[in-house]
């Protein structure tokens, strides 16, 4: 049975949506704070987190980064009535599932939920924000979560360890093909997945090469094979 874990300080939103999961057949727990979820993820092994981003004494961009550290593979969503708030950067660099805007569209939350999967964070280098966000989506309906980077100075900032990593191999800011070596540096053994619209071949070993304009669908069954073969 899955379990999910719902933090807000709103009691009444909390228990509603967790009465709702709880009709699908999951199970979920509600913390009103920080300081209790982070207790709860102590002792118990969720499949997702779903946390409010405002929240007193810590935050949600705060509270995902140090439920990471109890459990690295939980995927995080994070609700908020705050859509341009800055802490939601900070969440971003954490491999979010989704951010949802308040009122909460609760089908499309529980729904996704449903999809969630574990230890499933994928690095996406691409500095065309337009590509990488319908990267992200298309990510996110087969229940993986998204981080990304836009420059090889971001892909320096990664706040979370990926399973495998998207990566463009023309970057504004530094020679074809470094932040794969970037990558490698910092995660030893880390697959990626190369998109590009350049011929030259890949400075390093990959798991696959995806010539632009490529098939969006070729490219996320590579993901699942990734993460199939990391689970085997």
């Amino acid at each position: 049975m899955r379990r999910y874990l719902i933090v807000d300080d709103n009691a009444a939103f909390a228990e509603n949506l967790a009465e709702i999961i709880v009709d699908t057949g999951a199970e979920a727990s509600v913390a009103h704070s920080g300081e209790l979820a982070l207790a709860l993820a102590q002792t118990t092994r969720y499949d997702a987190l779903v946390s409010d981003m405002r929240m007193p004494v810590m935050g949600g961009a705060e509270l995902v980064h140090r439920v990471r550290a109890i459990d690295p593979g939980l995927p995080a969503i994070v609700v908020t009535a705050y859509i341009a708030d800055n802490e939601l950067e900070t969440a971003r660099r954490e491999g979010l599932l989704a951010i949802f805007g308040k009122p909460v569209p609760v089908d499309r939350l529980v729904a996704l939920l449903g999809r969630a999967r574990r230890d499933a964070v994928v690095a996406i280098i691409e500095d065309d924000a337009a590509l990488a966000d319908n990267l992200t989506e298309a990510l996110r309906t087969r229940g993986f979560s998204a981080v990304t980077a836009s420059s090889l100075a971001d892909t320096e900032r990664l706040g979370v360890r990926p399973f495998c990593a998207i990566v463009d191999l023309r970057l504004p800011d530094g020679p074809d093909g470094a932040a794969m070596h970037r990558l490698a540096t910092r995660y030893p053994q880390l697959p990626m997945l190369v998109i590009t619209a350049l011929e030259t071949p890949p400075p390093a070993p990959t798991a696959g090469v995806f010539s632009k304009p490529f098939d969006t669908a070729a490219l996320l069954d590579a993901v699942e094979r990734l993460y199939a073969s990391g689970r085997g």
